[in-house]
């Protein structure tokens, strides 16, 4: 290593204050200023009593260096350059905020599909929208349902335990147009018969669903003939009145359906599943199915319920069959997926209003409670039974046996219900 002027190694102008080498010394000439280091002062023992100058009681005082300047200046011999005005303090910007915890803010699709969370959140809302559309369907369809004056005049039964529902199926062609009527065989657009009639009675006991035969005769004051003529001579209420002057049995709330509506409620489940004891061919029903268990369509299902003329019981098995469809529609209705499948869920509901009337006074959570009795008949200890009959002509009633199947179901007993008061087809044999 050179030795440089000031006795040793290192000793130049420019590090002389290193070694203790009183300032303003001679500098024979100006070093290099790439090689300068620039040193901010520090305050001696005396700065801090409020005098200036170098301390007596401690070594040489700091030197500021000044900012070595450009080399072509040092290369002039034009001397250090005055020390560079100290830099403007820091003044920090505005800091963003932070993102709250559990976000990063932002990604790709494909990293915002790979977290557990954006799945949860997902199901979490097709799971709402599910559910509200489910309680939505019933309540705008409702608006559009149809309701029908059905209590009848004078004298009734009084108040009963329990809840008795008077279900009529009219075969009016009034709102079917001529293609509907050929394809599901109606016939005689005029007609206003009533050829099904179920009194479904629900309360403490099992419920009860009873099939009136069509061709019972009735010979009352205010009526008479045939009791599926006294809803076209009087509408609801004539034949509200019939039923209850005949059995004693109050009728609380009124359900009509239309042909078309079995046919339009079969299909909005997807179809059902009906076991024909004989094979059945009537072409006045539009009907030809074979004997055993097998699928149906709703024209077909419809037809099923309508046959009378070909069956051995004659209108006494068609009223079992009709209870048959009914018990395989509430299948479907029950099923899980009628609920699950948007589509169904839908097309059931928007069937009701279509095809349905309702008894004044009735809500749609009356109707929603007709509705699961219906589904439920015929299953676990609820009964399904025709009215007890004298003979296969189906019109006189079994007093015998038919006054205690009425005060069973005035009192609210069903439970006191017989094997021989409840037959499949009102026939003890």
């Amino acid at each position: 290593m050179s030795e440089r002027p000031g006795g040793s190694p290192g000793e130049g102008p420019e590090f002389g204050w290193l070694y203790g080498r009183p300032p303003g010394a001679d500098e024979p000439q100006a070093p290099e200023a790439t090689r300068r280091i620039p040193v901010q002062p520090r305050p001696g023992p005396s700065s801090q009593s409020g005098q200036s100058g170098p301390s007596s009681q401690s070594g040489p005082p700091t030197q500021k260096m000044p900012r070595p300047g450009p080399p072509a200046a040092a290369a002039q011999g034009t001397g250090p350059r005055p020390p560079a005005p100290a830099p403007a303090p820091y003044a920090p910007g505005p800091v963003p905020p932070a993102p709250p915890p559990g976000r990063t803010g932002g990604g790709s699709w494909a990293r915002r599909l790979r977290r557990p969370r954006f799945w949860v959140r997902t199901v979490l809302v097709l799971l709402l929208l599910w559910a509200v559309f489910i309680v939505a369907v019933p309540f705008v369809t409702w608006q559009n349902a149809t309701q029908v004056a059905f209590e009848p005049d004078g004298d009734r039964p009084g108040d009963q335990d329990g809840t008795t529902y008077l279900l009529v199926g009219s075969d009016s062609r009034r709102d079917l147009t001529a293609a509907e009527r050929k394809e599901l065989s109606t016939g005689n657009p005029k007609s206003e018969l009533t050829d099904t009639m179920l009194i479904l009675h629900t309360g403490s006991g099992p419920s009860v669903l009873l099939s009136v035969p069509r061709d019972t005769y009735v010979d009352r004051p205010f009526f008479t003939g045939k009791i599926n003529g006294a809803y076209g001579r009087g509408g609801a209420p004539l034949l509200t009145r019939v039923i209850e002057t005949e059995t004693g049995i109050r009728i609380d709330k009124y359900v009509e359906i239309g042909l078309g509506g079995v046919a339009d409620v079969v299909d909005a489940v997807g179809g059902i599943r009906v076991c024909p004891v004989e094979r059945l061919k009537d072409p006045l029903a539009g009907l030809d199915i074979k004997k055993g268990c097998q699928d149906v369509d709703g024209p077909t299902a419809l037809a099923y319920s309508r046959s009378r003329k070909q069956s051995t019981f004659g209108d006494l098995e068609r009223v079992r069959r009709q209870r048959e469809v009914i018990g395989a529609i509430g299948d479907k209705v029950l099923s899980p997926w009628s609920v699950l499948n948007p589509v169904r869920w839908w097309r059931l509901n928007h069937a009701v209003p279509s095809f349905f009337a309702f008894g004044e006074g009735m809500s749609s959570i009356d109707a929603s409670r007709w509705a699961l009795a219906m589904t439920r008949t015929g299953s676990g200890d609820n009964l399904t039974c025709t009215m007890p009959v004298t003979d296969l002509s189906a019109s006189t009633w079994d007093r015998d046996r038919a006054d205690p199947l009425f005060k069973a179901i005035i009192d609210d007993d069903t439970s006191a219900i017989t094997k021989q008061q409840c037959t499949p087809n009102g026939i003890v044999r």
